[in-house]
């Protein structure tokens, strides 16, 4: 327990903030391009530290928002019926099976508002999505992490360290930052192991991006487990990362806790106008997936050829399982103009962009693992 009163003295702080907040680390998003050319007198850094898509909205979303520019002096729908009317009728589910939220990150976090109290435990395997644990702080709830095996959700290992106080389980299909599945049928026997009291998270920002034949819909396992939330985002596959616009399905009676959670108008009006236009240019956005698959299948097969080891990547982005290199090949690629997401004592993830881009980060990991004397592995 952080003492807030000697932490506040410390710092000379205003108020007296929770502890828990006090204590809370920051998220921090991947840095900048700008903030690398700074940092190591390089130019034209390309960043691929966040898993951002590489091309613009498409020409129909682009109408979108530009048609909505008027109209934002007023709030926009509160509820976003129109988005999850098109939600619902794309997933095949009953319009009250789906919620809308400041991208899927908020709509997690709306999650443990609504079922995480004090003292109840928040179960993930580690590492994974690195907002998870700090939600769990925020309502400062016990975390259980549980190790991934071979880069991988170990499902019976999730399912054995959840106990009557853990009211939330994320499941990270697939993982960030490894970027490796598990199939639909280990999660639907992880359901039937989990108590109803516990909600399950199917964490599925890179759903588009799988084309691994053992994940399939998900949906279906909607009907014989209330218990089951499962989230997306317009951030990646559909490009809109910037205005930050999610959604969850499930069933209606966990929707209707989550919604009650919801931010008055926290899903802007372009937000809203412009996924509904991406959802009805679906075929549009999935072509332009599929050249990021093709660009995901070139990166890692020339990867594994210089020697380097990466589990099979299923979302828009690469994994180094590099361990206590991984800080310093994170700088080597930096000052070669490469700005990767390096994640201290355990790897470095990569996002597949443009091929230009991704042409100068194999150029620069192949320098980089040169200038740090070391193999790939």
């Amino acid at each position: 327990m952080v003492d807030t009163h000697q932490w506040c003295q410390n710092r000379n702080v205003t108020g007296r903030p929770r502890p828990s907040i006090a204590a809370l680390p920051a998220y921090r998003p991947g840095r900048s391009a700008a903030a690398a050319e700074a940092d190591h007198g390089v130019i034209d850094a390309v960043k691929l530290a966040s898993n951002e898509a590489p091309f613009s909205p498409l020409p129909s979303v682009a109408e979108a928002i530009s048609a909505g520019i008027g109209q934002v002096n007023l709030y926009p729908d509160h509820g976003a019926a129109a988005l999850r009317s098109e939600l619902a009728a794309h997933l095949n589910v009953a319009s009250n099976q789906v919620t809308v939220g400041a991208g899927s990150a908020g709509i997690l976090q709306q999650i443990l508002l609504a079922y995480v109290a004090p003292g109840d435990a928040v179960a993930m395997c580690w590492p994974s999505f690195e907002a998870y644990p700090i939600f769990a702080r925020l309502v400062e709830a016990e975390e259980i992490r549980v190790p991934l095996h071979d880069e991988t959700f170990d499902l019976p290992a999730l399912a054995a360290a959840i106990t009557h106080q853990t009211k939330v389980a994320f499941v990270t299909n697939p993982n960030n930052p490894t970027g490796t599945v598990v199939p639909t049928a280990e999660i639907e026997m992880l359901l039937d192991a989990v108590p109803d009291t516990c909600i399950v998270v199917l964490d599925e920002a890179y759903a588009e991006f799988v084309d691994d034949p053992r994940v399939t819909d998900s949906t279906p396992l909607l009907a014989d487990h209330p218990n089951l939330v499962i989230t997306r985002t317009f951030s990646k596959a559909h490009g809109l990362a910037g205005l930050r616009v999610g959604y969850a399905y499930g069933s209606p009676e966990v929707i209707e806790m989550i919604d009650r959670t919801l931010a008055p108008f926290a899903v802007n009006d372009l937000a809203q106008r412009s996924a509904r236009a991406s959802l009805a240019a679906v075929d549009e956005m999935q072509s332009r997936v599929a050249n990021v698959v093709v660009e995901r299948d070139r990166v890692t097969e020339t990867l594994r050829a210089a020697g380097w080891t990466t589990p099979n990547p299923q979302g828009n982005f690469v994994w180094l399982p590099v361990g206590a290199l991984a800080a310093d090949l994170g700088v080597a690629l930096e000052q070669r103009g490469v700005v990767a997401r390096a994640f201290p004592e355990v790897g470095v993830r990569v996002t597949i962009s443009t091929e230009t881009a991704n042409d100068r980060f194999l150029e620069a990991i192949l320098h980089a693992a040169t200038d740090l004397g070391v193999v790939p592995r």
